[in-house]
């Protein structure tokens, strides 16, 4: 579900690009914060950075409240979790229609955006013509909300960023 919702991100940030309002975005990097709100009341909060290319490469730098970094690289994932020495590796099955998602993608207001994926809504707010938020609620009755600060669109991203290299000392796992 994890790396699902990270590739429904990519999605989301391709769809934009296909909005006439806002830039053709090439990459994006941002400050995050994540608030999950689980149907049971409980809140986890997260924070870190984002990194994004047009060319399917994602890196969330996660570093509160422990430090993971996610790569969504095409067609699969690398959970790298430097506390625990061990790197997750997962293939990605792609079941989002983008083209769907493209066509699908209604504007509400001039700064609010809602896709469609899976039976879920997915709320997009701008600010300054820029991404700032997405908020949804997620099939297990999640509130999630992912706010972007501090925002860089179109900047040139070192490919180096989206390399994961294991230590030699790493458990690797692959699912």
């Amino acid at each position: 579900m994890f790396y699902k919702l990270l590739f429904i991100f990519l999605a989301i940030f391709s769809s934009l690009n296909a909005i006439e309002d806002i830039k053709n975005l090439r990459s994006f990097k941002a400050d995050f914060s994540q608030v999950i709100d689980s149907s049971n009341g409980n809140e986890i909060n997260y924070t870190g950075e984002v990194y994004i290319k047009d060319d399917g490469k994602i890196l969330w730098k996660y570093k509160t409240p422990i430090i993971k970094n996610v790569y969504i690289l095409k067609d699969y994932a690398i959970v790298d979790e430097p506390e625990l020495e061990q790197a997750i590796i997962t293939n990605l099955e792609s079941e989002i229609n983008i083209i769907e998602l493209l066509n699908k993608s209604n504007k509400i207001d001039e700064k609010t955006y809602v896709s469609k994926i899976e039976d879920v809504d997915y709320l997009i707010g701008l600010e300054n013509n820029k991404i700032h938020t997405i908020k949804y609620k997620d099939k297990l009755d999640n509130k999630v909300i992912i706010t972007f600060n501090d925002s860089i669109e179109n900047t040139n991203l070192s490919e180096e960023i989206f390399k994961f290299s294991a230590p030699d000392y790493y458990d690797i796992i692959r699912k």
